[in-house]
Formats: structure tokens, sequence, C-alpha cells
């Protein structure tokens, strides 16, 4: 039975690699149907910031399936990432990106390198939730939720309890965002115990990333928040031999996307130069998750095989190694003339049939929240720390000044004189009696500091989770 999918040719280098992605799909009988939508850079300048128009989708959410190529979006302010509003929008929280090392056929220094990385596609960094305050500070706020954590961190383990994997890897900064990235690494450490037959491990980010880049052979899967997933992915992909023979799957539990990672290359737009793999990549993918999974086996073997013929396009083509270089719509050609073949030096692909891995999270449990404080903060230029202290200290509340920080660092009581301070102060108030807190005490204290003419900006309310502080200290305390 046949199924229809969406497809978005993109801008850039998208349409040349779509066609020849097309092209194999179509010589390997696969039983698809296709209906076109447009975004990207086009609908960005028809005068839709998103870059996707209504019809755009209706027709995605009536196919629940999208393989799109990348798209462009225009320079300057007021366009946002079409990437992350599908994401987002569609409630893809999965992004699975393999990176394998097809040496000796693409040059990489690490020849039994074999991961996935599954990244948290929805929150962290990536909410794009970001204020100017002051006349030099700007702010992004990160959200990670015990919902998203849980459900990318137990899709890493059913996906390798689902292939065969063995390990799973963390990977976080907790050591400095405590409360965020240490959320991140406890719902780690609870689920992985419901998974005892798979290795589990956690590295702080800054040496996994190092580890990724020099010994890619130790990881199996890695599962990580936002940002940190969307940088190691580009560099695991990179030093497999080539981010333009990757590609990735965004996964949602009634949606799907399919996508190469690499941009849309306006450079080389037109050129027939441009190597289709990634899409390619991403298009086995979709396969898979349709349960067209024979057909997904015979594309990849078919694409090993032309490794092995040494016919490559520019960007694997190597002096020597290589013996023919090609353009997009030849190398596809290549790819078709070995459909049916395997591939004799290189492990021939097997891919597991009826793979399904639905997630859920487990309900929140509610806690005893008592709120013990406020964090004002402040635009306050050519004054001190002592000296706002002092002028804060003048409000009269059932709150006292605990604490003043600037960009994180305790400033007031007892700083340094070494401390570079910009105009944004952060002041803590904490109640004198935590048990007779009220909020309306935190009204009447904006009120008092507004008439004393300081500038608040922005609060943030402090509280405790049965009896553990929600909030981090400044540095330095």
């Amino acid at each position: 039975m046949k199924r229809t999918i969406a497809i978005a040719k993109g801008d850039g280098i998208g349409p040349e690699i779509m066609d020849a992605t097309l092209s194999i799909l179509k010589a390997a009988d696969c039983p698809l149907i296709y209906e076109e939508v447009l975004i990207g850079e086009q609908a960005y300048l028809s005068g839709n910031t998103s870059g996707i128009g209504s019809e755009a989708w209706d027709i995605m959410r009536k196919h629940r399936i999208l393989l799109k190529a990348p798209i462009t979006t225009p320079q300057g302010g007021g366009y946002k990432s079409l990437n992350v509003t599908l994401r987002k929008s569609m409630g893809l929280f999965a992004n699975v990106r393999p990176c394998v090392s097809y040496v000796p056929f693409v040059d990489s220094k690490h020849p039994n390198m074999d991961m996935v990385i599954v990244r948290e596609n929805e929150e962290d960094l990536y909410a794009g939730i970001e204020h100017q305050q002051t006349d030099d500070v700007v702010q992004c706020l990160k959200l990670i939720s015990a919902q998203g954590s849980e459900k990318i961190i137990r899709y890493a383990f059913e996906y390798a309890r689902a292939y065969g994997r063995k390990k799973v890897t963390c990977l976080s900064k907790d050591n400095i965002m405590k409360q965020t990235d240490g959320l991140f690494h406890r719902i780690f450490d609870e689920v992985s115990q419901e998974y005892p037959e798979i290795e589990n491990s956690h590295m702080i980010i800054d040496i996994g990333a190092a580890r990724v880049a020099d010994t890619p052979e130790i990881f199996d899967v890695i599962v990580t928040p936002n940002l940190y997933g969307d940088i190691i992915s580009d560099i695991a992909a990179q030093i497999s031999g080539s981010v333009g023979i990757a590609g990735s799957a965004n996964i949602g539990q009634d949606f799907a996307m399919f996508e190469a990672i690499h941009g849309s290359a306006p450079d080389i737009s037109g050129k027939d130069i441009a190597n289709p793999s990634g899409l390619l990549h991403g298009a086995i993918q979709m396969l898979v998750h349709c349960g067209f999974t024979s057909h997904a086996e015979t594309i990849f073997n078919a694409w090993l095989c032309a490794l092995e013929s040494g016919i490559h396009t520019a960007d694997i083509y190597r002096e020597g190694q290589s013996k023919k270089k090609v353009g997009t719509k030849e190398f596809a050609e290549v790819i078709i003339a070995h459909l049916g073949k395997k591939p004799s030096q290189l492990k021939p692909a097997q891919l597991n049939e009826n793979v399904s891995i639905h997630v859920t999270h487990t309900p929140i449990k509610k806690k005893n929240k008592q709120l013990l404080g406020v964090d004002v903060f402040v635009d306050a230029s050519d004054c001190t720390a002592d000296e706002l202290a002092v002028d804060l200290q003048k409000s009269n509340t059932t709150m006292s000044l605990n604490m003043i920080t600037n960009r994180g660092v305790k400033v007031w009581p007892q700083g340094f004189p070494e401390t570079f301070c910009t105009n944004h102060w952060r002041c803590r108030f904490l109640f004198d009696d935590a048990a007779a807190n009220s909020k309306k005490e935190l009204i009447v204290l904006l009120d008092q500091l507004t008439d004393l003419g300081i500038d608040v900006i922005k609060t943030e309310n402090l509280y405790s989770f049965d009896g553990k502080l929600g909030f981090s200290l400044g540095q330095g305390q």
C-alpha cells in the first residue's frame, strides 16, 4: 500500500538534491506518493516571517511525514528559524543523527566510528526567549522541563534497545548549570535504572565534545540537551568524513520530519555539484519509519556500492583514491545502477524491521512549593554595588536585601573591586520569616523601589520545592 508524504524542495541546492533523491526512490520502486509544500525563502519574502504558510501546514498535518531539503532564512532581523518552528510546533522532540565512518572510501581519521546522537529538540536555549534589559545586557532564557528531559532520555534508551546498541551516554554541564542541566542529568540517572541491560554513563559536555572529536569510537548512543546536541552532531558528522553525507530524523509522537543536516549552500546552487547523500540518508530513515525497511536497505546498500565504485561528488572526491568526480545527477545515477547489489568491502546495511518507538513521561508529582523571596533585576549606571545597596535598603517591607550580583558574581556584601560590572544588577531579597511570606509583599517592594527611582527591569520569584532551593546561589556565595 502506498503512503503519501509531504516534500519540500527548499532553497539553494535543495531542489537539486531533492530531485536526485526522488529519482533514487522512484528507481527503487518505493511505494510513496508526494505532495509538495512551499516553505523557506519564497514564503519568507512573501511576507510570512515564519517561512511557512497555512496551506503548507494543512498538507503536512494531513500526511504526518515531511521530507525536507535545506532552506534559506533571509538575512536581517524579523525572521524566525523555520527548522525550530517546525520542530517545536509539531512536537518533534527527538532529533536522531547517525554518524558513521566509511573509511577507506570517505576520508576520516576515525575508521571505527559508529554513533547515534539523540538530541532534545524542543526546549533549552532554543526556546528563543530573549530580551534586552539594559543598554549593555541582553538575556536568553534556558528552559529545561522534567517532561521534555524524560521523553528524550527514554527515547534514547528505547532506540538503543530497538537497534541493539549497548551504551547510552548523557552529556550535560550540570557542574555549572545545577538547576537546568542538573535536572536533565538527574532524570537520566533515574531512567537509566529501567534499562539494566544497557550501559550508561555521563560526561560534562566540554570533555564529552573533546572525546567526540578525538575518540568517537568510545560512544554508541549520545543523549543531550538541544544546544549541545546541535554542536556535537555537526562535529561528529564532519569527522566521519563529510557533513554532506549525514541525514537526520526529527521524531514526534505522531509526526516526523526527515532532512539533511547541512544548509542550503546558495554559493553552489545550480552548479550540479552538491552531494545528495545527506538528504538521501534522511529519506532512508523515513522509509524505515514508514515501515518500508526492505526498500531502505536496498537503497542504503546501493549507496555503499556507489562509494566503493570510487565515483564521488566533489566533497568526498580524493585524488589518487577516487576514480571519477561527478555531479549531483550523475551520482544519483551511479546509486541507481547499483540497486539490488551489496557492498563487498563496507559492511552491508541490515536494517531492523517493524521498529516502533513510543515514549511516555511520568506524571509530575506535586511538591511543597514555598516562596522564599525575590530576585529584583535593576538597570543602574554610574553607581557601585555599595551605593546601590544603600538605596535598595531604604525600602521597608518584611524582606531584607540579601545579596547583589552582577553577571552572576556576588558584588555585595563584600565584593571585590576587580570584578567588572555592567548596568545589570540582580538584587536578592529574602523574607525575614519565610513561613509568613506573602506575594503581596512583592508588590509592596516593587512600589517602594519605584518610588525610590530605582529602574526595576525584571523580577524572579524564589521558591523551595520539598525543602530544596529552586534557585542558584551567587558566584562567590
